[in-house]
């Protein structure tokens, strides 16, 4: 199936760049482009893209506040960020809002579909080198936000093993790759991976690696 695609930059050679890049990949079709927060909801509610790529700083509405809406309206389309550098508070709050992930704007034709292909696909996307020192340099703050108290409150329902994925997502690791650590099958780690979702109120991976971080799960190393 084609991945339908929503640019959502302010600047048009962004969103004509990326379009171009986009267009040139078989399995990737741009649907439609816009050029606020504002814009980018309402065409996610006109067009039903599968995954919208979202930069943080637009008039009108921010990325965050975009994605927050858009997670919240629509749970289809997934939201890929857009940033010009990875250690960003604005990106933390985009991933908390939501987002299955962030690219750099500097990203390869490649990366940029690769990237698009995970979320797409419904994964995270996560490298854990980036992610990991961006969610625990953030997580850390004293007057960071927290996730949803009724999330803590479930985190006491997991299993021991539950938490020793949870940890293990945080760590950036496939389910694949955590099926291998633990010597199950993968079908079991998915299995696993969706009752950890359930159960802490959570949309996705990247979500629950937030969660872990902020629940000191994971501390940074």
């Amino acid at each position: 199936m084609t991945i339908r695609v929503l640019i959502a930059d302010d600047q048009m050679m962004v969103r004509e760049g990326f379009s171009v890049l986009l267009n040139a990949m078989p399995d990737i079709e741009v649907v439609g482009e816009a050029v606020n927060g504002r814009e980018a909801v309402t065409k996610v509610r006109e067009l039903g893209p599968d995954v919208v790529l979202m930069d943080i700083r637009m008039p009108e509405l921010n990325g965050i506040e975009a994605t927050r809406e858009i997670v919240a309206a629509d749970g289809a389309a997934k939201v890929l960020v857009l940033t010009t550098f990875d250690l960003d508070e604005y990106v933390y709050q985009a991933l908390k809002a939501g987002a299955s992930g962030f690219l750099l704007k500097d990203a390869s034709a490649r990366q940029l579909a690769d990237g698009v292909r995970v979320v797409a696909s419904g994964e995270a996307l996560l490298a854990p080198s980036v992610t990991r020192r961006l969610i625990t340099e953030f997580s850390r703050l004293s007057d960071a936000p927290r996730l949803m108290s009724s999330a803590h409150a479930a985190y006491g329902d997991l299993t021991d093993r539950e938490t020793e994925v949870l940890v293990l997502i945080a760590q950036g690791l496939s389910n694949a790759e955590i099926a291998g650590r633990l010597v199950v099958a993968e079908s079991t780690i998915k299995t696993h991976v969706s009752r950890v979702l359930v159960k802490l109120g959570l949309r996705d991976r990247t979500q629950a690696a937030v969660f872990a971080y902020e629940a000191r799960l994971v501390t940074p190393g």
